[in-house]
């Protein structure tokens, strides 16, 4: 599954529970990024989670 992003190839590597919006499945990078937004909490995908450590 690719990243939910725009313009972003990555693989999703982590889902994201965003509380104001739809869950999102992003990738490591953008997972750290929007993951430090109140309220919002990152679930690492069981099957992704070696791409954490890119």
């Amino acid at each position: 599954m690719d990243c939910t992003e725009p313009d972003c190839q990555r693989q999703a590597a982590v889902e994201l529970h965003v509380p104001w919006d739809e869950n999102r499945h992003v990738c490591a990078a953008h997972a750290r990024v929007l993951g430090r937004q109140d309220g919002v909490v990152a679930d690492p995908l069981s099957d992704r989670g070696d791409d954490l450590l890119e």
